[in-house]
Formats: structure tokens, sequence, C-alpha cells
């Protein structure tokens, strides 16, 4: 049977909701996360850096664009020992400056996607998937990209009929 891991990055603190802010104790792609588990069996993994981007969205969002500047890749506090036993990966993150963190190309440049599907989901507040899904294409050769869903993160608590059908379409339920 085939295997599905659902790796995430996700930020918590202040968080932009459609024009304001506000402090979140869960990140919208955590959030996410939880309803596609409540959907699917899946593995889960959380991308975290060993040094979180700032509590405050101001200074979060100007680490983002450094990191972005440098194509730094943050050190991450764990990765899975392999992504072998994974035919499809649900890859889960946030837009930051029209792309994924980079963190997560942290995680992606660690392993092998050769014949693997990769179903990409992207938190916003109006930039949708950005060039993420051609990144990921750029950055896993031979992988499998499907069409990604974009959700906006002000109206994450009412996806889950939009994830279903997602998931449903790429043959997950």
């Amino acid at each position: 049977m085939a295997k599905t891991l659902i790796a995430f990055f996700s930020r918590a603190d202040e968080n932009h909701f459609g024009g304001s802010m506000r402090y979140v104790d869960v990140g919208n792609t955590e959030i996410a996360v939880g309803k596609i588990r409540e959907l699917i069996d899946a593995d889960v993994f959380k991308i975290e850096m060993v040094k979180p981007y700032s509590k405050t969205y101001k200074g979060c969002i100007d680490e983002a664009r450094a990191d972005l500047r440098a194509k730094a890749r943050p050190e991450l506090v764990s990765m899975p020992e392999s992504i072998d036993p994974y035919d499809t990966v649900i890859l889960a993150y946030p837009n930051y400056w029209g792309t994924m963190p980079m963190a997560v190309f942290t995680f992606l440049e660690n392993f092998d996607f050769t014949g693997k599907t990769i179903l990409p989901l992207c938190t916003h507040e109006g930039s949708g998937m950005g060039a993420s899904e051609r990144d990921i294409r750029s950055v896993c050769r031979g992988v499998k990209v499907q069409n990604g869903l974009p959700i906006r993160g002000s109206n994450v608590e009412e996806s889950k009929p939009q994830i279903e059908i997602w998931l449903r379409s790429n043959g997950l339920i």
C-alpha cells in the first residue's frame, strides 16, 4: 500500500490576517495539516529551524527576506531518517516572499525525490502559490509535482472541504 508523508513548515506567534496582525498559538499551515490528518492516514514531519524566525511578524519577514536573498539553508532541528518508504509527500508551507521558506529548501535538498509525487499546499494572505511549485521542480529532479493547493491563511479554519476535494482529485481519498 502506498504511504504518504506530510512534511510541513508552520509558524505561530504574530501573523498577518487579512490586513491586521494577531498572535496565534498554532500557525495556519499547521492548522491545514490537522485538517488533512482528519481525512487521510499519513506520517507527519514538522520542519523546524534550529534558530527560529522572530516572534514578531515584521522581524520574521525581514529575516525570511534576508535568508531568501542569501539563498540560506537554515539548519533544521531534525530530519526524517529516510523518505524511501513514501510514494507521496504532501509538502505544506506558508508563502514567504513568493516561494517557500528557506527551511523547506533545506529539507528538500536532503533527499532524493526521484519517482515520488509531491503535493504542495501553501498558506498565504493573497500571494497564492507564488513560484513555489516551480521551485520544488527545480530542487527535486525526477519528482512529479501535482498542482498545489493555495489556502488563504485567514480562511484556514474553513478549508476542510477544499482540502478534501484536493486530496480526492489526487487519489488520496
